[in-house]
């Protein structure tokens, strides 16, 4: 068998022969192409986010023997929305081959949040958190109902862009970034663009508005990389301290709560 060619590689992942021929023997740029070969890009993004992003960011904790700047609830958040797919597909009957890469995504976040208590001195406290991480999985499979399912489904791409922008209020209070890794960050803008574009639908206007939260927060984040890393770090003026030092839960919940109603369709 002869080593593929490059045409064999783009007719294979990323376009039909016909889109083929359109863009490289007629040279012409066939609007439905492009949105077939954005759409598979996109794919791609979103299929190295979910195996990689979470994997570079642990292994990036691990070698640099630290956990500066990462926020806890901000991966506390990211734990959540990645459970509720793997609670959402075993409820309802999913082949395991369905889910298993988000089972792996929870798995690596789990392993994250405890890297973090650990390197904070707090193993117990990071075991105990998730032994009860795992009762409530397994409590939520077997008794919750499906109302409830429904909700925490829907919830999250809402809690997603809540953890990036704590994960950016740290980093701006900090005035650094700490050990977040620059290769997940890329990764995770490259999702949310892939997201953005493949998950698009004009009937949703709220669920469209989220989206586009989650790319640009996902663009802040490398932005804020790039800039902390040329600055020295500086305490924070008296007139922005008060943001850093302020917790805002109830506010977080209120418009955590309002997205999800709002994202929740009865009809499902």
């Amino acid at each position: 068998m002869g080593t593929p060619t490059i045409k064999d590689v783009l007719v294979t992942f990323f376009m039909s022969e016909k889109c083929y021929q359109e863009f490289f023997v007629n040279f012409r740029l066939d609007v439905y192409c492009l949105k077939m070969v954005l759409g598979r890009v996109g794919g791609f993004w979103i299929l190295f986010e979910v195996l990689l992003a979470q994997l570079l960011q642990l292994l990036t904790i691990l070698w640099r023997g630290s956990a500066e700047g990462l926020s806890l609830t901000a991966v506390l958040l990211q734990l959540y929305a990645f459970s509720c797919p793997v609670v959402f597909a075993v409820t309802r009957n999913f082949p395991s081959v369905a889910w298993a890469e988000k089972f792996f995504l929870m798995a690596e976040t789990a392993a994250v949040i405890l890297v973090i208590l650990r390197f904070r001195g707090d193993t117990l406290r990071g075991v105990l958190l998730l032994f009860v991480h795992c009762a409530l999985v397994v409590l939520l499979v077997n008794y919750a109902p499906v109302s409830l399912i429904f909700k925490m489904q829907d919830s999250i791409l809402p809690a997603v862009v809540l953890s990036k922008l704590i994960q950016a209020k740290a980093n701006y209070c900090n005035g650094h970034t700490g050990q977040l890794s620059r290769p997940s960050l890329i990764l995770s803008l490259g999702g949310a663009l892939g997201r953005a574009f493949n998950y698009w639908n004009p009937d949703n206007i709220v669920e469209n508005l989220l989206h586009i939260v989650l790319v640009c927060v996902s663009v802040v984040l490398p932005i804020q990389l790039h800039y902390y890393r040329r600055t020295k770090r500086t305490r924070k003026s008296k007139k922005t301290w008060w943001y850093c030092q302020a917790s805002l839960p109830t506010i977080v919940m209120l418009i955590f709560l309002c997205f999800c109603s709002m994202l929740h369709d009865p009809t499902m």
